[in-house]
């Protein structure tokens, strides 16, 4: 798909309200208002991107995008609720309660005749947005099925980029040349890996070729800005397909450098089975509506890193837990300058890693402290991972799993701490006696 010319673009093909299967009851009422205000008060208004794509899909998408030729400013004059965001190119966020629909303005990326690119020291090419029409908005877009657009004045979808061919076609094609494209922005690749694993779409080969020579661009891409896709890559139900795509696309060795490396080293077999039970758990969670977090996430990926500098640690003589504590805090600082990983995430998996020794403990006052353990719970999710991967015998996670089960008195007997004892009455005053440590 070439947008080098664009006096040869073509105008959009529009498919009228009889030809596809988009129906207002299944798009938010909240965005229906705003397109109909923006109707009313004379602007064009439409749905545009992945609420679009996902409606034609038979799906039912929870973000609804819409764009207009409304400047912000008059789109805050339209909405009491609306408030401007952003610098370079501003957006309009009108709020419903929790429920935020974003409005932009037709966009239109400057063009090659009439602008000189300027070109990052890492080869990223930067430049500005502009206002401009819906034939320029659509061309700037980044993948074809998401370049479809939902017209409210007559209920039409308006397809300037073949995306309904390719969305038919289960095809993911990027709009313009794919390493210009990916140049302006690295993250690109990131997102044709997560659409490609979220619609079980085959990236068109054209659009696959430049991926693996590019990746690289990637380790100039702000840490928190990487961390905010990680999260869309692995917390939104396809975690293990994102996975096997970044190791297709050879991408994932720039996110996770250390994990490459133990999956390049000498446990790599073993690492690959722990990382692909770890976002298979992760997915059923999802899917089951469960609470999922960052900090078993990087825990999955960090584990065997971890695991193999502390075995050095233990060779340079220090102990056991010592060096699993040591071993987490370097790799962690060393994560967070890739992507970042804040404190409230690393801190409690360094903990919930660390407290992994405490399970080999089963009997005594000890235990029983652990099993009310805060961070018990997470704890235990580990070790029933490593236990399914073969890492820790499988009986030591069922005897966990049991005495959780257990009454309290059942949980003493099981915990070696016998019967409940009576507490002798303290005598008041000054000179009463201290119990005896025998009592």
């Amino acid at each position: 798909m070439n947008d080098t010319d664009p006096k040869s673009r073509p105008g959009p093909a529009i498919i009228p309200r009889s030809e596809h299967n988009i129906s207002r009851a299944n798009i938010s009422p909240n965005a229906l208002k705003v397109l109909y205000r923006l109707k009313n008060a004379g602007y064009d208004a439409f749905l545009v991107g992945g609420g679009v794509r996902d409606l034609l899909l038979g799906k039912h998408p929870k973000d609804f995008d819409v764009v207009t030729n409304a400047r912000p400013e008059e789109i805050r004059q339209l909405f009491r609720n609306c408030r401007l965001i952003g610098r370079r190119f501003r957006l309009a966020h009108v709020r419903f309660g929790r429920d935020i629909v974003e409005v932009a303005t037709f966009r239109a990326a400057v063009s090659e005749a009439d602008d000189e690119r300027l070109h990052a020291e890492t080869g990223r090419i930067i430049r500005d947005n502009v206002y401009g029409s819906i034939d320029e908005d659509a061309w700037r877009r980044d993948f074809t099925c998401n370049a479809l657009y939902y017209n409210i004045a007559d209920f039409s979808v308006w397809d300037y980029v073949g995306g309904l061919e390719d969305l038919r076609a289960h095809t993911l094609r990027l709009i313009g040349d794919p390493e210009t494209r990916y140049r302006e922005d690295p993250v690109r690749m990131l997102r044709a890996v997560r659409f490609a694993a979220k619609l079980d779409f085959t990236i068109a080969p054209e659009t696959a070729a430049p991926i693996p020579t590019l990746g690289h661009h990637l380790l100039h891409v702000p840490p928190a800005r990487l961390f905010d896709e990680l999260l869309k890559l692995f917390h939104a139900g396809y975690a293990a397909r994102s996975f096997e795509l970044l190791l297709q696309y050879d991408l994932f060795r720039y996110l996770f450098p250390a994990t490459q490396a133990s999956l390049e080293g000498p446990s790599g077999e073993a690492a690959l089975a722990f990382i692909r039970q770890g976002l298979a758990n992760t997915d059923e969670r999802v899917r089951a509506d469960k609470p999922v977090t960052p900090m078993f996430l990087y825990a999955v990926f960090l584990w065997f890193p971890i695991l193999e500098l502390a075995r050095t640690l233990q060779g340079e003589g220090r102990g056991e837990l010592e060096s699993i504590v040591e071993a987490s805090q370097r790799i962690v600082a060393e994560q967070t300058a890739r992507t970042s990983f804040p404190k409230r995430f690393s801190a409690p998996m360094k903990e919930v890693l660390a407290l992994q020794w405490r399970f080999e403990e089963r009997r005594g006052a000890r235990a029983a402290r652990f099993l009310a353990h805060k961070r018990f719970r997470a704890a235990y999710d580990f070790l029933l991972l490593r236990a399914r991967c073969g890492e820790v015998d499988p009986s030591l996670a069922e005897w966990w799993t049991e005495v959780q089960h257990m009454t309290p008195e059942e949980q003493r007997k099981a915990l070696g701490l016998g019967g409940r004892r009576r507490r002798r009455r303290r005598r008041s005053g000054r000179n009463a006696p201290t119990l005896d440590a025998s009592a």
